[in-house]
């Protein structure tokens, strides 16, 4: 029973700990956050004076997620065509004649 007690109690005592910790480390990263963070976004780009370049990051807009989309539809893009590539190559490894020891090759 000794080392279930002292297995609850460390427990206990990691949660408490872990909480002031994480409590002490949220409040000191929410107090470095903008205070205009809730601006909204029109507001923002309509007045260029009022860009805070001192900002850790910017809320996106809608032309920024714009591009970011149209960037990871390029990508899969990509992917499906180094993919569609790799089958073509790999069908053409599967289709081969037999080799020339006799060995029969096995197609899916």
């Amino acid at each position: 029973m000794s080392q279930q007690d002292n297995f609850i109690g460390g427990f206990l005592l990691g949660t408490l700990v872990g909480g002031v910790v994480g409590g002490i480390a949220g409040v000191l990263v929410s107090s470095r956050l903008p205070n205009d963070a809730t601006e909204s976004e029109a507001e923002v780009d309509s007045d260029p004076s009022q860009h805070n370049t001192n900002r850790p990051f910017q809320l996106p807009t809608e032309r920024s997620i714009e591009i970011a989309r149209q960037s990871l539809e390029d990508k899969i893009a990509q992917l499906n065509n180094a993919i569609d590539d790799v089958r073509a190559q790999l069908s053409t490894v599967n289709a081969r004649p037999a080799s020339s020891n006799g060995d029969k090759v096995i197609q899916d």
